[in-house]
């Protein structure tokens, strides 16, 4: 009998202590299993606020709702690859401008259409990228700019880079300023012959200078820098502006935003071919 009483004893006290241990760990469980729910839902709100700040706004060209009417000459963004003792070369001469496909009758081609755009600017600069370098033999080129009326307003023999790439041409402050609401007709010419009867690799196309109305001015005067000012000139359609501002930009800095900027606006106007060509001087 008191055998069978210890062994009884010794039982509620295992069984006790079970319950005790069970009872003092019971808050820890609770906490293990409750505390990470709370950690990660504050920290997913903290992950999307900095995916916010990475985002950037690269300069894309928009064509304006309501064109403004060039000429209605058609023009030639990219000449012929070889033509009249031209070497061939993996990308024609290009206009960096906007394109707006017409289809040759005669030919049902797409290779002419509306190329030219829009500038503020009194004196704006032109820019081609130009395969062709100094060093070939009879190699000549010419730019040419005029009026509706066909009268020169500047012609310029370019010389040609030692390597090919992007140039600008500018207009020198003895050529008197473009007018507003005016159109003018440009060309630029490489001919690999001085034969008479030779026919250039050309490209042609139109510019009108424009006044800005206050609303984008407004955005310009509160753009903090010249990336921002770039995108509004390109989103309001103003081609030549963007362009000529972020090239001078790219020319200056080594920034690897700006890089992106330049790619960004010439593919908005399908020129991803010469998006990455390095600027060349002549």
């Amino acid at each position: 009998m008191q055998l069978f009483l210890t062994q009884t004893t010794k039982s509620i006290l295992t069984v006790s202590l079970i319950l005790s241990a069970i009872t003092q760990n019971a808050p820890q469980v609770v906490a293990q299993t409750t505390n990470p729910t709370t950690t990660e839902k504050t920290a997913q709100p903290s992950r999307r606020v900095n995916s916010r700040k990475k985002k950037t706004r690269r300069p894309v060209f928009v064509s304006p709702k309501t064109p403004r009417k060039l000429t209605p000459i058609s023009g030639r963004r990219a000449g012929m690859g070889s033509r009249n003792n031209c070497p061939a070369v993996p990308i024609s001469l290009t206009a960096l401008a906007p394109f707006e496909e017409q289809a040759n009758k005669r030919t049902n081609k797409s290779n002419i259409g509306i190329v030219g755009g829009t500038t503020t600017l009194e004196r704006p600069k032109f820019w081609f990228y130009v395969p062709y370098t100094k060093n070939l033999e009879n190699l000549s080129a010419e730019f040419s700019l005029q009026d509706s009326n066909g009268t020169d307003v500047y012609r310029e023999n370019i010389v040609l880079p030692q390597k090919p790439g992007v140039v600008g041409i500018s207009l020198p402050n003895t050529v008197k300023p473009l007018e507003v609401g005016k159109t003018y007709r440009w060309y630029f010419k490489v001919n690999c012959s001085k034969q008479a009867s030779s026919l250039p690799v050309y490209v042609e196309g139109d510019i009108q200078r424009i006044a800005l109305d206050s609303r984008i001015k407004k955005e310009l005067q509160a753009a903090t820098d010249s990336q921002k000012k770039i995108t509004i000139y390109a989103k309001e359609g103003i081609w030549f502006d963007a362009l000529n501002m972020l090239a001078q930009l790219r020319k200056s800095s080594q920034d690897a935003s700006v890089e992106k900027d330049w790619q960004s606006l010439l593919q908005s106007v399908d020129l991803d071919n010469i998006s990455t060509a390095p600027l060349v001087t002549r």
